[in-house]
């Protein structure tokens, strides 16, 4: 039995090695869908969960997911510990819209003279953004785990034009290198005393000048990287010439039946909006 690779930091923050191994040994029926039919089914989901406003409804689109990433047998225990950065993300959004809103207040507080009201339809929005955030990113790490990287690749280089297409590969090869090395400064910080289990107030200014230094040397990394692929006969571009699965037969009815679901939804919130405004 192979073993999973894994080099992080923090099992907070998803784990490219072993998202990539995911990707590589999957063997579950999804692992043998189309890439093209994985990459429609995301943008009507990014349609579909924008344009949401019922939180039933999104809440069973997040059920669903949910479903499909177990069924691939993907790691449920890793997803939870990656949710705590997109948490943060909407927590720190959920402060700036969520007050003010119409409807009946719950709670009201004084700040700087201000006073600031959270009604039910500002905790309605609060869920509503969780549950679209989670959705995304579950959906996202799917595909992601389920999906070779030299299809992605292949994907990627037919949608984006040039350099667009060379910038997301790059980037993407180059977070290996980026996070190999900032857990290894980390490791190196640790093991002389260091940590923000002690101190967060004395340990910030040590993980401030450990971040400085990752970012310089990332630079510098960089271009070596550039000049040792430039002597390999990099000229500006990656041929990618692996063939990627088209849609099946039921790839191509999934996708047909989720567009028209996604416009029907489109059209009645048209409707309800123009209704409300009359």
């Amino acid at each position: 039995m192979s073993t999973v690779p894994t080099t992080t930091f923090s099992e907070h923050i998803p784990d490219l090695d072993l998202i990539t191994w995911y990707a590589e040994n999957n063997k579950s029926v999804f692992a043998f869908m189309s890439p093209w039919t994985k990459f429609a089914i995301l943008t009507l989901l990014v349609v579909l969960v924008t344009v949401l406003h019922s939180i039933i409804l999104l809440i069973s689109i997040y059920v669903a997911v949910i479903c499909i990433y177990l069924i691939a047998g993907l790691p449920a225990k890793k997803l939870i510990l990656w949710y705590t950065l997109p948490i943060l993300f909407v927590f720190s959004l959920i402060g700036i819209l969520v007050w003010g809103e119409p409807g009946f207040p719950l709670i009201s507080l004084k700040i700087f003279g201000l006073t600031a009201i959270l009604t039910d339809k500002g905790v309605l929005i609060a869920i509503s953004l969780l549950i679209k955030a989670l959705t995304m990113v579950t959906f996202s790490l799917f595909i992601l785990m389920t999906t070779r990287y030299s299809y992605l690749a292949t994907v990627i280089e037919r949608i984006f034009p040039a350099p667009l297409d060379q910038i997301f590969l790059l980037s993407y090869r180059f977070l290996f290198l980026t996070i190999s090395m900032t857990a290894a400064m980390l490791k190196a910080v640790c093991s002389r005393g260091g940590g923000v289990i002690y101190s967060i107030r004395m340990q910030g200014k040590i993980f401030a000048e450990v971040f400085a230094l990752v970012f310089i040397r990332s630079f510098d990394r960089a271009e070596r990287v550039h000049k040792a692929m430039i002597a390999r006969g990099y000229k500006g571009h990656f041929s990618m010439n692996n063939e990627v699965p088209a849609p099946s037969q039921y790839g191509m009815i999934s996708i047909v039946i989720f567009s028209i679901i996604v416009i029907a939804i489109l059209i009645a919130s048209q409707l309800k909006w123009g209704l409300n405004i009359l």
